[in-house]
Protein backbone atom coordinates (compact mmCIF):
# COMPACT_ATOMS: atom_id res chain seq x y z
CA UNK A 1 0.00 0.00 0.00
CA UNK A 2 2.95 1.96 -0.65
CA UNK A 3 3.58 2.82 2.89
CA UNK A 4 6.04 4.20 5.21
CA UNK A 5 7.29 2.18 8.14
CA UNK A 6 6.24 4.84 10.43
CA UNK A 7 3.08 4.62 9.14
CA UNK A 8 2.93 0.95 9.13
CA UNK A 9 4.08 0.66 12.76
CA UNK A 10 1.32 2.90 13.24
CA UNK A 11 -1.19 0.52 12.15
CA UNK A 12 0.11 -1.81 14.70
CA UNK A 13 -0.55 1.31 17.22
CA UNK A 14 -3.90 1.51 16.43
CA UNK A 15 -4.37 -1.67 17.16
CA UNK A 16 -2.44 -1.43 20.42
CA UNK A 17 -4.49 1.63 21.19
CA UNK A 18 -7.61 -0.45 21.17
CA UNK A 19 -6.55 -2.04 23.84
CA UNK A 20 -6.32 1.73 25.45
CA UNK A 21 -10.08 1.70 25.88
CA UNK A 22 -10.02 -1.41 28.00
CA UNK A 23 -10.78 0.85 30.72
CA UNK A 24 -14.31 0.27 29.71
CA UNK A 25 -14.43 -2.93 30.01
CA UNK A 26 -12.92 -2.72 33.28
CA UNK A 27 -15.74 -0.29 34.30
CA UNK A 28 -18.64 -3.02 32.90
CA UNK A 29 -17.27 -5.80 34.93
CA UNK A 30 -18.80 -4.31 38.32
CA UNK A 31 -21.25 -3.43 36.07
CA UNK A 32 -22.71 -6.17 33.60
CA UNK A 33 -22.95 -9.95 33.77
CA UNK A 34 -20.05 -11.99 32.19
CA UNK A 35 -21.90 -13.55 29.42
CA UNK A 36 -22.68 -9.66 28.54
CA UNK A 37 -19.06 -9.01 28.56
CA UNK A 38 -18.18 -11.81 26.36
CA UNK A 39 -20.82 -10.97 23.78
CA UNK A 40 -19.58 -7.10 23.09
CA UNK A 41 -15.88 -8.87 22.73
CA UNK A 42 -16.95 -11.09 20.63
CA UNK A 43 -18.89 -9.08 17.93
CA UNK A 44 -16.43 -6.23 18.16
CA UNK A 45 -14.06 -8.48 17.36
CA UNK A 46 -15.91 -10.10 14.62
CA UNK A 47 -16.53 -6.60 12.90
CA UNK A 48 -12.77 -5.32 13.17
CA UNK A 49 -11.18 -8.41 11.60
CA UNK A 50 -13.66 -9.27 9.31
CA UNK A 51 -13.73 -5.75 7.85
CA UNK A 52 -9.85 -5.88 7.59
CA UNK A 53 -10.40 -9.57 5.39
CA UNK A 54 -12.83 -8.16 3.05
CA UNK A 55 -10.04 -5.52 2.24
CA UNK A 56 -7.28 -7.62 2.30
CA UNK A 57 -9.02 -10.33 0.55
CA UNK A 58 -10.19 -7.58 -2.19
CA UNK A 59 -13.64 -8.47 -1.79
CA UNK A 60 -14.21 -4.52 -1.19
CA UNK A 61 -12.14 -1.78 -2.37
CA UNK A 62 -9.60 -0.61 0.13
CA UNK A 63 -10.20 1.87 2.95
CA UNK A 64 -9.10 5.22 3.39
CA UNK A 65 -5.92 4.62 5.97
CA UNK A 66 -7.46 6.20 9.12
CA UNK A 67 -10.82 3.87 8.25
CA UNK A 68 -8.55 1.01 8.40
CA UNK A 69 -6.94 2.54 12.00
CA UNK A 70 -10.47 2.63 13.42
CA UNK A 71 -11.08 -1.14 12.50
CA UNK A 72 -7.65 -2.64 13.66
CA UNK A 73 -8.47 -0.05 16.89
CA UNK A 74 -11.79 -2.35 17.02
CA UNK A 75 -10.28 -5.56 16.87
CA UNK A 76 -7.55 -4.60 19.42
CA UNK A 77 -10.26 -3.60 21.71
CA UNK A 78 -12.35 -7.08 21.26
CA UNK A 79 -9.58 -8.84 23.57
CA UNK A 80 -10.11 -6.65 26.33
CA UNK A 81 -13.38 -7.66 26.59
CA UNK A 82 -12.68 -11.06 26.45
CA UNK A 83 -9.46 -11.18 28.58
CA UNK A 84 -12.02 -8.99 31.41
CA UNK A 85 -14.28 -11.59 31.29
CA UNK A 86 -12.00 -15.09 31.23
CA UNK A 87 -9.06 -13.29 33.56
CA UNK A 88 -11.16 -11.98 36.37
CA UNK A 89 -14.04 -14.31 36.35
CA UNK A 90 -11.11 -17.49 36.58
CA UNK A 91 -9.06 -15.11 39.31
CA UNK A 92 -11.75 -15.01 41.58
CA UNK A 93 -12.80 -18.69 41.40
CA UNK A 94 -9.33 -19.74 41.99
CA UNK A 95 -7.78 -17.02 43.69
CA UNK A 96 -5.42 -19.63 45.82
CA UNK A 97 -4.33 -20.65 42.84
CA UNK A 98 -3.78 -17.71 40.71
CA UNK A 99 0.11 -17.71 39.19
CA UNK A 100 -1.30 -21.57 37.55
CA UNK A 101 -4.33 -19.76 36.35
CA UNK A 102 -2.89 -16.57 34.76
CA UNK A 103 0.04 -19.03 33.62
CA UNK A 104 -2.34 -21.13 31.55
CA UNK A 105 -4.52 -18.52 30.15
CA UNK A 106 -1.59 -15.83 29.31
CA UNK A 107 -0.02 -19.11 27.88
CA UNK A 108 -2.57 -19.85 25.40
CA UNK A 109 -3.26 -16.18 24.48
CA UNK A 110 0.29 -16.53 23.77
CA UNK A 111 0.53 -19.52 22.07
CA UNK A 112 -2.68 -18.68 19.89
CA UNK A 113 -0.59 -16.88 17.17
CA UNK A 114 1.48 -20.18 16.31
CA UNK A 115 -2.19 -22.41 16.92
CA UNK A 116 -3.84 -19.39 14.00
CA UNK A 117 -0.08 -18.99 11.80
CA UNK A 118 -0.15 -22.90 11.19
CA UNK A 119 -3.43 -23.55 11.12
CA UNK A 120 -3.55 -20.97 8.24
CA UNK A 121 -0.26 -22.10 6.46
CA UNK A 122 -1.34 -26.02 6.96
CA UNK A 123 -5.34 -24.84 5.28
CA UNK A 124 -5.16 -22.26 3.60
CA UNK A 125 -1.64 -21.39 2.28
CA UNK A 126 -2.64 -20.11 -0.89
CA UNK A 127 -4.75 -17.35 0.83
CA UNK A 128 -2.98 -15.84 3.34
CA UNK A 129 -6.03 -13.24 3.53
CA UNK A 130 -8.13 -16.15 5.39
CA UNK A 131 -5.42 -15.54 8.25
CA UNK A 132 -7.92 -12.08 9.47
CA UNK A 133 -11.12 -14.28 8.28
CA UNK A 134 -10.62 -16.69 10.97
CA UNK A 135 -9.35 -14.24 14.02
CA UNK A 136 -13.02 -12.39 12.65
CA UNK A 137 -14.83 -16.34 13.13
CA UNK A 138 -13.33 -18.08 15.80
CA UNK A 139 -13.10 -16.05 18.67
CA UNK A 140 -16.94 -15.13 18.08
CA UNK A 141 -18.11 -18.75 17.97
CA UNK A 142 -15.94 -19.23 21.09
CA UNK A 143 -17.24 -16.55 22.56
CA UNK A 144 -21.07 -17.61 21.96
CA UNK A 145 -20.50 -21.14 23.00
CA UNK A 146 -18.16 -19.82 26.63
CA UNK A 147 -21.46 -17.82 27.48
CA UNK A 148 -23.13 -20.73 28.24
CA UNK A 149 -20.34 -22.20 30.72
CA UNK A 150 -18.50 -19.16 32.25
CA UNK A 151 -19.33 -17.82 35.72
CA UNK A 152 -18.04 -17.34 39.02
CA UNK A 153 -18.31 -20.23 41.14
CA UNK A 154 -17.29 -20.32 45.16
CA UNK A 155 -13.82 -20.60 45.33
CA UNK A 156 -11.85 -23.54 47.01
CA UNK A 157 -12.08 -23.28 51.03
CA UNK A 158 -10.47 -26.59 52.26
CA UNK A 159 -6.98 -28.00 51.64
CA UNK A 160 -8.22 -30.87 49.55
CA UNK A 161 -9.89 -28.50 47.42
CA UNK A 162 -7.30 -26.84 46.40
CA UNK A 163 -4.82 -29.64 45.93
CA UNK A 164 -7.60 -31.17 43.44
CA UNK A 165 -7.23 -27.91 41.82
CA UNK A 166 -3.09 -28.11 41.35
CA UNK A 167 -4.04 -31.60 40.24
CA UNK A 168 -6.12 -30.71 37.11
CA UNK A 169 -4.28 -27.45 36.08
CA UNK A 170 -1.13 -29.60 36.11
CA UNK A 171 -3.06 -31.80 33.71
CA UNK A 172 -3.44 -29.15 31.55
CA UNK A 173 -0.30 -27.79 32.17
CA UNK A 174 0.99 -31.10 30.05
CA UNK A 175 -1.40 -30.58 27.32
CA UNK A 176 -0.35 -27.32 26.58
CA UNK A 177 3.58 -27.77 26.41
CA UNK A 178 2.30 -31.06 24.82
CA UNK A 179 0.71 -28.57 21.80
CA UNK A 180 3.72 -26.11 22.15
CA UNK A 181 6.63 -28.80 21.29
CA UNK A 182 3.88 -29.83 18.92
CA UNK A 183 4.00 -26.78 17.49
CA UNK A 184 7.47 -26.40 17.39
CA UNK A 185 8.31 -29.52 15.60
CA UNK A 186 5.99 -28.81 12.48
CA UNK A 187 7.75 -25.37 12.23
CA UNK A 188 11.20 -26.38 12.64
CA UNK A 189 10.74 -29.32 10.22
CA UNK A 190 10.48 -27.21 7.17
CA UNK A 191 7.59 -26.99 4.55
CA UNK A 192 4.93 -29.90 4.26
CA UNK A 193 2.22 -31.35 1.59
CA UNK A 194 -1.33 -30.76 1.45
CA UNK A 195 -1.77 -34.19 2.91
CA UNK A 196 0.62 -34.16 6.14
CA UNK A 197 -0.46 -30.46 6.90
CA UNK A 198 -3.94 -31.23 7.10
CA UNK A 199 -2.74 -34.43 9.28
CA UNK A 200 -1.16 -31.90 11.57
CA UNK A 201 -4.12 -29.55 12.12
CA UNK A 202 -6.63 -31.98 12.58
CA UNK A 203 -4.30 -33.14 15.43
CA UNK A 204 -3.89 -29.79 16.32
CA UNK A 205 -8.03 -29.30 16.81
CA UNK A 206 -8.15 -32.56 19.08
CA UNK A 207 -5.20 -31.63 21.54
CA UNK A 208 -6.89 -27.64 21.75
CA UNK A 209 -10.36 -29.54 22.26
CA UNK A 210 -8.57 -32.18 25.15
CA UNK A 211 -8.86 -30.30 28.50
CA UNK A 212 -12.76 -30.37 27.88
CA UNK A 213 -12.00 -34.18 28.93
CA UNK A 214 -11.83 -32.33 32.65
CA UNK A 215 -14.45 -30.63 33.11
CA UNK A 216 -16.50 -34.00 31.55
CA UNK A 217 -14.68 -36.16 34.10
CA UNK A 218 -15.45 -33.85 36.86
CA UNK A 219 -19.32 -33.94 36.20
CA UNK A 220 -19.48 -37.65 35.87
CA UNK A 221 -17.58 -38.00 39.25
CA UNK A 222 -19.74 -35.33 41.04
CA UNK A 223 -23.29 -37.28 39.63
CA UNK A 224 -22.05 -40.39 40.98
CA UNK A 225 -20.69 -38.75 44.34
CA UNK A 226 -24.60 -36.92 44.44
CA UNK A 227 -26.43 -40.48 43.72
CA UNK A 228 -24.34 -41.72 46.67
CA UNK A 229 -25.08 -38.90 49.09
CA UNK A 230 -29.32 -39.26 48.19
CA UNK A 231 -28.99 -42.83 48.98
CA UNK A 232 -27.15 -42.15 52.45
CA UNK A 233 -30.15 -39.97 52.76
CA UNK A 234 -32.60 -41.65 52.19
CA UNK A 235 -31.28 -44.81 54.73
CA UNK A 236 -30.18 -42.46 57.54
CA UNK A 237 -33.63 -40.65 56.96
CA UNK A 238 -35.30 -43.93 58.12
CA UNK A 239 -33.83 -44.29 61.61
CA UNK A 240 -33.82 -40.60 63.01
CA UNK A 241 -35.78 -40.56 65.86
CA UNK A 242 -35.78 -36.91 66.58
CA UNK A 243 -34.40 -33.52 65.21
CA UNK A 244 -31.12 -32.39 65.99
CA UNK A 245 -32.36 -29.09 67.06
CA UNK A 246 -35.22 -28.64 68.87
CA UNK A 247 -37.88 -25.63 68.86
CA UNK A 248 -36.94 -24.07 71.76
CA UNK A 249 -33.31 -24.30 71.17
CA UNK A 250 -33.82 -22.62 67.81
CA UNK A 251 -35.75 -19.69 70.04
CA UNK A 252 -33.05 -19.38 71.70
CA UNK A 253 -30.57 -18.50 69.09
CA UNK A 254 -32.53 -16.75 67.65
CA UNK A 255 -33.11 -14.20 70.35
CA UNK A 256 -29.26 -14.26 70.91
CA UNK A 257 -28.66 -12.80 67.34
CA UNK A 258 -31.35 -10.66 67.74
CA UNK A 259 -30.17 -8.84 70.63
CA UNK A 260 -26.60 -8.78 68.92
CA UNK A 261 -27.75 -6.94 65.98
CA UNK A 262 -29.58 -4.55 68.46
CA UNK A 263 -26.47 -3.75 70.18
CA UNK A 264 -24.78 -3.16 66.26
CA UNK A 265 -27.53 -0.54 65.27
CA UNK A 266 -27.50 1.21 68.43
CA UNK A 267 -23.45 1.50 68.30
CA UNK A 268 -23.82 2.72 64.41
CA UNK A 269 -26.15 5.06 65.46
CA UNK A 270 -23.85 6.99 68.51
CA UNK A 271 -21.23 7.55 65.88
CA UNK A 272 -21.35 10.56 64.57
CA UNK A 273 -18.44 10.57 61.73
CA UNK A 274 -16.15 7.29 60.69
CA UNK A 275 -13.28 8.14 59.29
CA UNK A 276 -12.35 5.58 56.90
CA UNK A 277 -8.79 4.40 56.23
CA UNK A 278 -6.65 4.12 53.57
CA UNK A 279 -6.07 0.41 52.73
CA UNK A 280 -2.79 -0.94 53.02
CA UNK A 281 -0.87 -3.05 50.58
CA UNK A 282 -2.75 -6.35 50.50
CA UNK A 283 -5.90 -5.19 50.54
CA UNK A 284 -8.82 -4.13 48.58
CA UNK A 285 -8.30 -0.78 46.88
CA UNK A 286 -10.34 0.96 44.10
CA UNK A 287 -8.28 2.50 40.98
CA UNK A 288 -8.12 5.70 42.42
CA UNK A 289 -6.44 4.39 45.77
CA UNK A 290 -4.21 1.90 43.89
CA UNK A 291 -3.05 4.98 41.57
CA UNK A 292 -2.10 6.82 45.03
CA UNK A 293 0.92 4.26 46.20
CA UNK A 294 4.41 4.38 44.94
CA UNK A 295 4.10 0.38 44.36
CA UNK A 296 1.44 0.83 41.80
CA UNK A 297 3.39 3.22 39.76
CA UNK A 298 6.83 1.25 40.57
CA UNK A 299 4.76 -1.75 38.93
CA UNK A 300 3.31 0.43 36.26
CA UNK A 301 6.43 1.35 34.69
CA UNK A 302 8.75 -1.70 35.26
CA UNK A 303 5.46 -3.33 33.27
CA UNK A 304 5.86 -0.60 30.72
CA UNK A 305 9.51 -1.24 30.22
CA UNK A 306 8.81 -5.15 29.66
CA UNK A 307 5.65 -5.18 27.30
CA UNK A 308 6.51 -2.02 25.56
CA UNK A 309 10.34 -3.23 23.99
CA UNK A 310 8.71 -6.80 23.74
CA UNK A 311 5.76 -5.95 21.79
CA UNK A 312 8.02 -3.66 19.14
CA UNK A 313 9.88 -6.71 18.29
CA UNK A 314 6.79 -8.29 17.87
CA UNK A 315 5.67 -5.73 15.68
CA UNK A 316 8.75 -5.54 13.75
CA UNK A 317 9.76 -8.87 13.34
CA UNK A 318 8.94 -8.89 9.88
CA UNK A 319 10.53 -6.01 8.92
CA UNK A 320 14.04 -6.85 10.95
CA UNK A 321 14.05 -10.64 9.12
CA UNK A 322 14.10 -8.99 6.34
CA UNK A 323 17.36 -6.38 6.99
CA UNK A 324 19.02 -8.98 8.49
CA UNK A 325 18.33 -10.88 4.57
CA UNK A 326 16.14 -13.50 5.98
CA UNK A 327 13.38 -14.20 2.88
CA UNK A 328 10.63 -16.10 5.33
CA UNK A 329 10.32 -14.58 8.69
CA UNK A 330 7.13 -16.73 9.46
CA UNK A 331 9.50 -19.05 12.11
CA UNK A 332 10.26 -16.08 13.72
CA UNK A 333 6.94 -14.94 14.83
CA UNK A 334 6.25 -18.66 15.63
CA UNK A 335 9.36 -18.73 17.37
CA UNK A 336 8.19 -15.84 19.73
CA UNK A 337 4.95 -16.89 20.19
CA UNK A 338 5.93 -20.51 21.73
CA UNK A 339 8.79 -19.49 23.47
CA UNK A 340 6.05 -16.95 24.95
CA UNK A 341 4.01 -19.95 26.17
CA UNK A 342 6.71 -21.63 28.08
CA UNK A 343 7.56 -18.22 29.66
CA UNK A 344 3.81 -17.32 30.59
CA UNK A 345 3.16 -20.85 31.64
CA UNK A 346 6.04 -21.94 33.42
CA UNK A 347 6.70 -18.79 35.59
CA UNK A 348 2.82 -18.98 36.50
CA UNK A 349 3.64 -21.84 38.19
CA UNK A 350 6.79 -21.74 39.68
CA UNK A 351 6.13 -18.24 41.39
CA UNK A 352 2.94 -19.67 42.82
CA UNK A 353 5.09 -22.75 44.01
CA UNK A 354 7.96 -20.57 45.70
CA UNK A 355 5.06 -18.07 46.77
CA UNK A 356 4.14 -21.24 49.24
CA UNK A 357 7.74 -22.88 50.08
CA UNK A 358 9.61 -19.77 50.56
CA UNK A 359 7.45 -16.58 50.47
CA UNK A 360 9.00 -15.59 47.55
CA UNK A 361 7.91 -11.88 46.11
CA UNK A 362 6.65 -12.54 42.99
CA UNK A 363 8.06 -9.47 41.10
CA UNK A 364 11.13 -10.82 41.52
CA UNK A 365 10.65 -12.95 38.52
CA UNK A 366 10.07 -9.88 36.90
CA UNK A 367 13.19 -8.98 37.51
CA UNK A 368 14.84 -11.83 36.42
CA UNK A 369 12.79 -11.44 32.83
CA UNK A 370 14.00 -7.79 32.78
CA UNK A 371 17.85 -8.54 32.73
CA UNK A 372 17.47 -11.35 30.50
CA UNK A 373 15.30 -9.71 28.10
CA UNK A 374 18.25 -6.95 28.05
CA UNK A 375 20.82 -9.14 27.36
CA UNK A 376 18.17 -10.84 24.31
CA UNK A 377 18.57 -7.00 23.13
CA UNK A 378 21.77 -7.02 22.91
CA UNK A 379 22.24 -10.26 21.17
CA UNK A 380 19.84 -8.68 18.67
CA UNK A 381 22.57 -5.37 18.20
CA UNK A 382 25.13 -7.66 17.36
CA UNK A 383 23.49 -9.27 14.76
CA UNK A 384 25.57 -12.43 14.26
CA UNK A 385 24.70 -15.47 12.61
CA UNK A 386 21.56 -16.94 14.08
CA UNK A 387 20.87 -14.22 16.84
CA UNK A 388 17.46 -13.04 15.70
CA UNK A 389 16.85 -16.92 16.46
CA UNK A 390 18.23 -16.52 19.89
CA UNK A 391 16.95 -13.05 20.42
CA UNK A 392 13.40 -13.97 19.03
CA UNK A 393 13.25 -16.57 21.75
CA UNK A 394 14.57 -15.00 24.72
CA UNK A 395 11.88 -11.47 23.90
CA UNK A 396 9.08 -14.09 23.58
CA UNK A 397 10.15 -16.37 27.46
CA UNK A 398 11.08 -12.97 28.66
CA UNK A 399 7.36 -11.09 27.59
CA UNK A 400 5.46 -14.45 28.41
CA UNK A 401 7.25 -14.02 32.22
CA UNK A 402 6.07 -10.24 32.48
CA UNK A 403 2.54 -11.21 31.98
CA UNK A 404 2.14 -13.75 33.63
CA UNK A 405 3.63 -12.19 36.54
CA UNK A 406 2.57 -8.64 36.66
CA UNK A 407 -1.44 -9.45 36.54
CA UNK A 408 -1.48 -11.87 39.62
CA UNK A 409 0.83 -9.61 41.68
CA UNK A 410 -1.27 -6.72 41.17
CA UNK A 411 -4.29 -8.94 42.41
CA UNK A 412 -2.09 -9.55 45.51
CA UNK A 413 -1.39 -5.84 46.02
CA UNK A 414 -4.49 -4.52 45.56
CA UNK A 415 -7.19 -6.83 46.10
CA UNK A 416 -9.94 -8.54 43.64
CA UNK A 417 -12.85 -6.20 44.63
CA UNK A 418 -12.09 -3.68 41.97
CA UNK A 419 -9.55 -5.61 39.76
CA UNK A 420 -11.43 -5.78 36.60
CA UNK A 421 -10.46 -1.87 36.04
CA UNK A 422 -7.06 -2.37 38.03
CA UNK A 423 -6.27 -4.77 35.40
CA UNK A 424 -6.95 -2.76 32.48
CA UNK A 425 -5.62 0.52 33.90
CA UNK A 426 -2.31 -1.67 34.10
CA UNK A 427 -2.30 -2.82 30.32
CA UNK A 428 -2.72 0.90 29.20
CA UNK A 429 0.78 -0.02 28.62
CA UNK A 430 0.37 -2.03 25.85
CA UNK A 431 -0.74 0.78 23.71
CA UNK A 432 1.41 3.23 25.48
CA UNK A 433 4.40 0.85 25.54
CA UNK A 434 3.75 0.08 21.72
CA UNK A 435 3.48 3.94 20.81
CA UNK A 436 6.50 5.02 22.56
CA UNK A 437 9.09 2.03 21.34
CA UNK A 438 7.75 0.81 18.53
CA UNK A 439 5.62 3.52 16.73
CA UNK A 440 8.20 6.20 17.87
CA UNK A 441 11.33 4.76 18.42
CA UNK A 442 11.32 1.78 15.67
CA UNK A 443 9.85 3.51 13.66
CA UNK A 444 11.46 7.18 13.25
CA UNK A 445 15.02 5.68 13.42
CA UNK A 446 14.51 3.15 11.29
CA UNK A 447 13.22 5.66 8.38
CA UNK A 448 16.10 7.56 9.24
CA UNK A 449 18.02 4.34 8.00
CA UNK A 450 16.05 3.85 5.15
CA UNK A 451 16.20 4.47 1.35
CA UNK A 452 12.99 5.12 -0.85
CA UNK A 453 11.87 2.80 -3.48
CA UNK A 454 10.23 2.81 -6.35
CA UNK A 455 6.84 2.28 -5.23
CA UNK A 456 6.65 5.45 -2.75
CA UNK A 457 7.78 3.34 0.25
CA UNK A 458 11.25 2.76 2.15
CA UNK A 459 13.05 0.22 2.69
CA UNK A 460 16.29 -0.96 5.01
CA UNK A 461 18.93 -3.73 4.89
CA UNK A 462 21.96 -4.34 7.33
CA UNK A 463 22.26 -4.67 11.25
CA UNK A 464 22.26 -1.34 11.06
CA UNK A 465 18.65 -0.55 10.68
CA UNK A 466 17.20 -1.72 14.25
CA UNK A 467 21.23 -1.97 16.20
CA UNK A 468 20.13 1.61 17.82
CA UNK A 469 16.67 0.42 18.66
CA UNK A 470 17.65 -2.58 20.49
CA UNK A 471 20.82 -1.03 22.42
CA UNK A 472 17.98 1.87 23.46
CA UNK A 473 15.27 -0.94 24.44
CA UNK A 474 18.08 -2.98 26.31
CA UNK A 475 18.73 -0.02 28.84
CA UNK A 476 15.21 0.50 29.12
CA UNK A 477 15.06 -3.33 30.48
CA UNK A 478 17.92 -2.37 32.96
CA UNK A 479 15.74 0.43 34.21
CA UNK A 480 12.72 -2.30 34.82
CA UNK A 481 14.97 -4.39 36.51
CA UNK A 482 15.65 -2.24 39.17
CA UNK A 483 12.35 -1.10 39.78
CA UNK A 484 11.36 -4.76 40.01
CA UNK A 485 13.81 -5.00 42.86
CA UNK A 486 13.05 -2.42 44.66
CA UNK A 487 8.93 -3.56 44.46
CA UNK A 488 10.02 -7.15 45.22
CA UNK A 489 11.81 -5.95 48.71
CA UNK A 490 8.63 -3.43 49.31
CA UNK A 491 6.64 -6.36 49.01
CA UNK A 492 8.58 -8.73 51.35
CA UNK A 493 6.40 -8.68 54.39
CA UNK A 494 2.97 -9.10 51.73
CA UNK A 495 4.53 -12.62 50.58
CA UNK A 496 5.67 -13.65 54.38
CA UNK A 497 2.04 -12.82 55.52
CA UNK A 498 0.82 -14.64 52.61
CA UNK A 499 2.93 -17.38 53.18
CA UNK A 500 2.18 -17.49 56.87
CA UNK A 501 -1.81 -17.50 56.33
CA UNK A 502 -1.39 -20.21 53.79
CA UNK A 503 0.81 -22.44 56.19
CA UNK A 504 -1.26 -21.75 58.96
CA UNK A 505 -4.16 -22.90 57.18
CA UNK A 506 -2.79 -26.18 55.87
CA UNK A 507 -1.62 -26.91 59.76
CA UNK A 508 -4.86 -26.40 61.34
CA UNK A 509 -6.60 -28.52 58.37
CA UNK A 510 -3.96 -31.14 59.42
CA UNK A 511 -4.47 -31.11 63.28
CA UNK A 512 -8.39 -31.03 62.63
Amino acid sequence: MALTQLQLNNLSVAKDVGKAFGILAGLASDRLSTPVILLIGGVEGFIGYGVQWLVVSGTIRPLPYWIMCIFLCMGGNSTTWMNTAILVTCIRNFRKNRGPVTGILKGYVGLSTAIFTDICSALFASDPSTFLLLLAVVPFAVCLTAILFLREIPPSSTPAEEKEEVKYFGVINIIAVIIAIYLLAFDLSGTHGKIFSRIFAGILLVLLASPLAIPVHLMVKNFIRQNSLNLDVEGNNNNIAEPLLCSDETVTVTEEVEKKEVVIVEAANAVAVVEKKAPVIGEDHTIFEAMKTLDFWILFVSFLCGVGTGLTVMNNLGQMGLALGYVDVSIFVSLTSIWGFFGRIISGSVSEYFIKKAAMPRPIWNAASQILMAIGYILLAMAMPGSLYIGSSIVGICYGVRLAISVPAASELFGLKYYGLIYNVLILNLPLGSFLFSGLLAGLLYDAQATKTADGGNTCVGAHCYRLVFIVMSIACIVGFALDILLSIRTKNLYAKIYASRKAKKTSAVLS
